[in-house]
């Protein structure tokens, strides 16, 4: 929810609010006083430079990249190995000193928000790739590594990792939000990439979520269906999907090891309008059903079609539009490409381009590449908000139609993208963070839309989490057993609150 308001709390009487307020104020004063004695403590694990009390550095970790206002740590750390990470870890435990991990800032519901203050875990430090086998088509890597950091070391070896959430987030963030993206239709989101993880948890003990050094793949392969359930090994409890997805509030992930894959012989894209979103969608679904092993399948509606064209002076039609990426064999591309082409026709798709070469498939794809940017320009001077949700794919016409109704209803400037092939779209909500008339229908707009990809058997977050923003509509998606379920899992691994406290799960006191 915008800036991390839910309607319990906005009702609360104003005499609940001022005692909250004394209470968090004489929390903050005794945090204060714990601070000052352990300081000396972290800088004897981490080094002068790795305790920072600036207020600059305090605010750049305290925010991300959504609208939640920044509520910044009271120190930030920067450790770098997981040695000094447990130890930081034992510190806070025995103070009772909240935790935050914090990798690039990139997330879009206020994951890092140092709502109770404390102590920020800042990873950048830890930015090695460890362990790489080529043969097995595995790597492990520190949290401090990004997706382009690791696809520039992959270079020369023919392996790459396709999970492209569009910003340069770290690994073991993508991994702590679940992270999806462009490629996830073909080759899966993190939960289906990660097959083990370093974490550290909130007493400071390490665990290795898949047995340490652990890395089995999935007996199919590195080629098996991206929608298939791809776990690893039938040891035990499955520890490893636990903690992705977890943002943070059951430990500090440290390591991930990831899957990669080979780097298709070729690849091609192709672009196609399209007269309504239903002839888009209808196009989308049938692809799919034809058993097409398209890698991406991207939807930009006529409002964002038009910003795009504006800010890259593009000149592609202001309609409903496809983007398409296809990856195999020399062979095998043409096949597919016909295919979709044929398909996108019986649709009344028109202005069908496809390109093989880099140069003219990065040209292609600039649109949506520079979709967030594009959309910024619409209204200078006001910031962007991206909210998200997913549906399956026979409701998506509906809740597209719907949501733009929604949007030109109230007033409001939202363009859309979507992963269509899984079901997944963006509203890219451009607001003024100055009007608080326009924050408020955009606070509504987003739980609107939220419930009704509820209502469409769907769900309120695709892939950008729940953080701060979509606590109260998880207890709406899961039902309350399965969020009580979650609760008493929270208090086993960190029964102090002390990880990430007031993320996914709404305080108890409200």
């Amino acid at each position: 929810m915008l800036l991390g308001l839910t309607p319990s709390r906005r009702l609360l009487p104003g005499r609940h609010c001022l005692l909250q307020c004394r209470r968090l104020k004489t929390e903050h004063t005794a945090r204060s006083g714990v601070l000052d004695g352990v300081l000396s403590a972290f800088r004897s694990i981490c080094g002068e430079d790795g305790v920072s009390l600036g207020e600059a550095v305090r605010e750049q970790h305290g925010k991300d990249e959504s609208v939640h206002r920044c509520c910044p740590p009271d120190v930030v750390l920067f450790p770098r190995c997981v040695e000094e990470v447990s130890a930081l870890a034992k510190i806070c435990s025995r103070h009772r000193l909240p935790i935050i991990p914090f990798g690039t800032g990139t997330g879009l519901e206020g994951g890092v928000s140092a709502v109770k203050g404390g102590v920020c875990f800042s990873l950048r430090n830890m930015d090695q790739v460890l362990d790489l086998h080529q043969e097995d088509f595995d790597v492990t890597v520190e949290p401090g590594v990004t997706r382009k950091a690791l696809n520039a070391y992959l270079r020369g070896t023919g392996l790459w990792f396709p999970v492209d959430p569009g910003a340069d987030a770290s690994l073991c963030g993508m991994a702590a939000t679940s992270a999806s993206g462009t490629n996830a239709v073909r080759y899966g989101t993190m939960r289906e990439n990660v097959l083990n993880l370093e974490v550290v948890l909130a007493d400071g003990s390490v665990v290795h979520t898949a047995g340490m050094g652990r890395r089995p793949r999935y007996a199919s392969g590195h080629l098996a269906p991206a929608n298939m359930e791809r776990r690893p090994t039938a040891a035990g409890y499955n520890l490893t999907n636990l903690f992705v997805g977890s943002e943070g509030t059951l430990g500090i992930i440290t390591k991930t090891t990831l899957r990669l894959y080979g780097i298709p012989e070729a690849t091609v894209s192709a672009v196609c309008s399209f007269p309504s979103v239903q002839a888009a969608v209808d196009s989308t679904v049938q692809i799919l059903q034809a058993g097409v092993p398209v890698a991406r399948i991207e939807f930009l509606d006529d409002v964002m079609m038009d910003a795009c064209n504006r800010f890259s002076s593009l000149s592609y039609a202001v309609t409903p539009t496809l983007f398409l990426e296809f990856h195999g064999s020399e062979g095998s591309l043409e096949e597919q490409v016909n295919t979709a082409e044929d398909i996108t026709q019986s649709n009344s798709g028109s202005g069908f381009q496809w390109a093989k070469d880099a140069e003219t498939r990065e040209r292609l794809w600039k649109a949506r590449h520079d979709a967030w940017y594009a959309s910024l320009a619409l209204r200078p001077g006001c910031k962007a908000y991206a909210t998200d949700v997913c549906v399956p794919l026979s409701h998506l016409p509906q809740i597209l139609v719907e949501t733009k109704e929604d949007l030109i209803e109230n007033r409001l400037t939202g363009p859309i993208v979507g992963h269509v092939g899984d079901g997944n779209f963006h509203c890219l909500m451009v607001v003024d963070p100055g009007d608080p008339e326009e924050l408020h229908r955009v606070h509504l707009f987003v739980e609107r839309l939220a419930r009704r990809a509820l209502a469409m058997d769907g769900t309120c977050t695709g892939e950008h989490g729940v953080g701060l923003g979509k606590r109260a509509l998880l207890c709406e998606e899961m039902g309350p057993v399965a969020v009580q379920l979650m609760q008493r899992l929270k208090d086993a691994f960190d029964p102090r609150n002390l990880m990430n406290p007031g993320k996914i799960l709404l305080p108890r006191e409200l």
